[in-house]
């Protein structure tokens, strides 16, 4: 018999919840099969079949809390797989699965509520089955329905974070505009090039963050954190990047980004989003950061104050493009204006160091070619 136990969880997340089974005791099981979701407070963990065999003795069920190195199964490796699952509820859900993908939280909540999978259009990637989904199917036209579904562990610890902010950081905000005309010609230019040579779209996330850590370097406090009556100095630029996901925010970190490529960038930062979306992404890969930035624009912020992710010390938010009157020269013209803002603990970082790192951003992006080539 081979013990299947609870994933070993990254030091700062104390328990997980057991989302929901793949496989009911009995099923013949191969090895690589998922067998389990495990949800913690940043990611969804699946569970693996180390071996080929039979499931058995199942500990936990759906909704359950459970820790690192929990028993959760046992597979007995002497009993033969046959090409099927042996019992009549896995027959079922087998093909139901292939046929809708979903999300975690949305087969808890059709299994809670009886809703039959393969009824639900998807609205997510791929036409993946998200939360949302489920709800609407289940609330029925016209009607008047409510549904009360407890928070998620994503969801309440964004929560916690987001009041833990608020409550211990003494948070301000400045704004400035920035013109994106220049980077977008540039962009424009060698949009197909750098496609063709990388294998990656060029988008303007990556002439941010290059712009970010170039400010940065230039003003460390604001790259800075607070340990107790510490101000912790980092001498390495890990820039987190915030995606929005059905299960929540997260903020995959692209870590010593002072050493990527604008191409590196772009790579990463279109594989984060990827798997973000089927919460793919490793604990490490959302642990850490310096300093964070996050892009209200792409769902039509003009904008906002975002709020800062202790421990670090600032955030960048950026916003939609649009054109915008400005004077230039002495003339009235129409330019593709972004405004920026930064939130900032007024507790380490004064607003003198603040308005200078938004104004030196604004520079490098308005500069790129100065930015790109360090003078």
């Amino acid at each position: 018999m081979i013990e299947i136990k609870v994933p070993e969880l990254s030091e700062s997340v104390s328990e997980a919840v057991l989302l929901d089974w793949q496989k009911n005791p009995g099923d013949a099981v191969h090895e690589g099969d998922i067998l389990v979701s495990v949800e913690t407070d940043k990611i969804v963990l699946e569970v693996y079949a180390p071996c080929d065999g039979e499931l058995r003795n199942t500990h936990k069920t759906a909704g359950d809390s459970v820790v690192s190195g929990e028993l959760l199964a046992s597979i007995d490796n002497s009993a033969k797989p046959t090409a099927e699952p042996t019992t009549t509820t896995s027959i079922v859900t087998k093909p139901a699965k292939q046929a809708t993908p979903a999300m975690p939280s949305a087969k808890k909540i059709a299994a809670e509520q009886g809703v039959d999978l393969r009824q639900v259009e998807g609205s997510g990637k791929g036409g993946r089955i998200t939360k949302g989904d489920v709800l609407i199917a289940t609330s029925g036209g016209g009607a008047r329905n409510e549904q009360r579904v407890p928070m998620t562990k994503l969801r309440t610890r964004i929560a916690e974070r987001l009041m833990q902010s608020q409550n211990d950081t003494a948070s301000l905000t400045t704004f400035n505009e920035v013109n994106m005309q220049t980077v977008i010609d540039l962009r424009t230019a060698y949009r197909d090039t750098f496609e063709k040579k990388h294998g990656v779209k060029l988008g303007f996330m990556s002439f941010f963050v290059k712009a970010v850590v170039q400010a940065l370097q230039q003003y460390p406090v604001i790259n800075a954190s607070v340990d107790g009556n510490d101000i912790v100095y980092h001498e390495y630029y890990d820039i987190g990047v915030a995606v929005g996901t059905p299960r929540g925010l997260v903020v995959p970190i692209l870590k010593n980004a002072e050493h990527l490529s604008m191409a590196d960038v772009e790579k990463n930062i279109s594989d984060f989003g990827a798997r973000a979306q089927t919460g793919a992404l490793t604990m490490e890969e959302i642990t850490g950061g310096t300093f964070s930035i996050t892009n209200g624009g792409v769902f039509g912020s003009l904008l906002s104050t975002p709020i800062i992710n202790p421990p670090q010390s600032a955030i960048l938010g950026i916003h939609a493009t649009k054109p915008r009157p400005i004077a230039e020269n002495g003339e009235v013209v129409i330019r593709p204006m972004n405004y920026l803002a930064l939130s900032y603990d007024h507790r380490v970082i004064d607003g003198r160091e603040a308005v200078l790192f938004l104004v030196a951003v604004k520079e490098a992006l308005e500069n790129p070619a100065r930015m790109l080539l360090n003078v």
